[in-house]
């Protein structure tokens, strides 16, 4: 880690480049602030994470009752790898607002901003277990991506004490689970983009769309839900354990850490795990994990805010 290099990169920002954040600056000062970690996998272990995910597409498609691939791309990356798998994603997510956004004192807003973005994205790399990768508000046809951080899953495994290839394995269950959700509802990327292309452009112009907002939060409480859902049922090893221990994990940590991952919307992001999988445990144990899957056939089968909290509203709505 050098602190030194981060702090530059941001500092230096403040040069001729348009826009309101320098996403170059941003990667740099992400990078120098954060350890790589390693990427010496075994022959076994390479081999073990391709197992996982052969294992769980076909035990989801299975218990979930879902048509779906895994995204052609599949990478096992260090922390900076997956900073620069998400510099873009981060970009295109703030373009409206540095499009539309006006400030007094561009140069300052500019480091600030900068040094901002470059935080986010160094905490996040220091935490990210895995990912699926929408590429929501991306152009063209580029493929998803389903991304491992392998040195914070081994990082991880050791804190709590736990299996590392069993504890590897039921990540994979969850990343592959949501490339379930969006494989079957090829509408979803569509719904969610078009939440949040209006939530933005809305605060670009120094309003809130809260109807876009809630609309998007509705829809990310469902695909947080139904992964969890998905994940446990399918899951072909005891879990008991991983989930406590991994809850508590998200519950926990400094004063720092905990304020930090409140900044960041975080514990909403708890919230939604939880909330969503209430409700998709209630539907899977009156009607089957196919009827919970029912969920991703159209638009209008999402649930709504008070029927997550009432699945028997939704079951006697989309499943009489």
């Amino acid at each position: 880690m050098n602190l030194y290099r981060s702090v530059r990169a941001v500092a230096e920002s403040t040069g001729d480049g348009s826009g309101a954040i320098d996403w170059d600056a941003v990667a740099e000062a992400a990078q120098a602030s954060v350890e790589p970690g390693s990427l010496s996998l075994t022959p076994a272990e390479r081999e073990g994470y391709a197992t996982d995910v052969r294992d769980a597409r076909r035990r989801l498609r299975s218990v979930g009752e879902v048509e779906f691939e895994v995204p052609p791309t599949i990478e096992i990356q260090n922390r900076h790898h997956w900073i620069d798998a998400n510099i873009e994603t981060f970009e295109r997510v703030m373009r409206p607002i540095e499009e539309h956004g006006t400030t007094v004192l561009p140069g300052v807003t500019r480091v600030v901003n900068t040094g901002t973005m470059a935080f986010v994205l160094s905490f996040l790399a220091k935490h990210v277990l895995g990912q699926y990768d929408p590429l929501l508000l991306a152009d063209g046809d580029e493929d998803h991506g389903l991304y491992f951080v392998h040195p914070n899953i081994v990082r991880v495994s050791e804190l709590l004490d736990v299996d590392y290839p069993r504890f590897r394995r039921w990540i994979a269950f969850h990343e592959v689970a949501h490339a379930a959700e969006f494989g079957a509802a090829p509408w979803l990327s569509g719904h969610l983009e078009s939440r949040m292309e209006r939530g933005l452009d809305a605060l670009a112009a120094g309003d809130l769309d809260r109807e876009a907002f809630s609309d998007l939060d509705v829809a990310m409480t469902a695909v947080e839900g139904y992964a969890e859902l998905l994940m446990d049922r399918a899951f072909d090893d005891e879990y008991a354990d991983l989930r406590a221990k991994l809850d508590a994990r998200r519950q926990g940590g400094g004063p720092l850490a905990r304020l930090v991952r409140r900044l960041l919307g975080l514990g909403l992001k708890r919230r939604q795990y939880e909330r969503g999988a209430r409700f998709f445990r209630v539907v899977a144990d009156a009607r089957g994990v196919g009827a919970a899957s029912r969920v991703w056939d159209r638009p209008e089968n999402l649930p709504t805010s008070a029927e997550l909290d009432d699945p028997s509203r939704w079951l006697r709505r989309v499943d009489p």
